[in-house]
């Protein structure tokens, strides 16, 4: 056996070695990510904002169509929790922050825009959310204190709680702007000129 052919030899098993090991790293990799309730928050949320910015892109103009599809996005999210085997019970109080939330906060803002244009608009906005926020809280402690008195176990982690107030801001940002739009069907000086 030349050295030539020792050399090619070694140079196989040692590439058959490396490609043996990278793939126990990938897989390793994969069951981490899988496992690790922050990464997977993270690639949700990316998931979710794309939707949701791309959504409200192609429908700004089409005031009837962005209060369903973001009530549409909510749904998508309760069927990305039932793929990951956590129940809707379990993320209700977040969910419920989020509708307070959102839904309030459509109304404080566009009442703020009716009133004095964008910056009333960016007004009413922060004083909603600080309103709602507050709000929302408290009906959000209080139901996880019946969920806790209930003895009923939450698998709360920043997975669960990411999802159930995105979830919940959805909602509650769909049947905002539905209700917006339905009473400027009526009441030509409201909003949505």
């Amino acid at each position: 056996m030349t050295w030539r052919n020792t050399l090619l030899k070694k140079l196989k098993i040692s590439f058959r070695r490396y490609v043996f090991n990278l793939g126990i790293l990938l897989i390793n990799m994969i069951r981490w990510l899988t496992n690790n309730t922050f990464w997977k928050a993270v690639t949700m949320f990316c998931v979710f904002s794309i939707l949701v910015v791309g959504i409200s892109i192609f429908l700004i103009y089409d005031k009837a169509l962005i209060g369903p599809a973001y009530i549409a996005i909510a749904f998508f999210g309760m069927g990305t929790l039932t793929v990951f085997k956590i129940k809707i019970k379990s993320v209700f109080p977040d969910i419920m922050f989020g509708l307070i939330d959102n839904g309030f906060l459509v109304f404080a803002a566009a009442f703020g825009g009716q009133v004095a244009g964008v910056g009333g608009a960016v007004l009413g906005g922060a004083a909603g959310n600080t309103l709602t926020d507050g709000f929302g809280g408290i009906i959000e402690g209080k139901m996880a204190e019946k969920l806790k008195h209930d003895s009923y176990e939450a698998n709360r982690n920043s997975f669960t709680t990411m999802m159930g107030k995105v979830i919940g801001c959805l909602l509650g940002a769909g049947i905002g702007l539905i209700l917006v739009w339905f009473i400027s069907a009526f009441w030509k000086n409201f909003v949505f000129q």
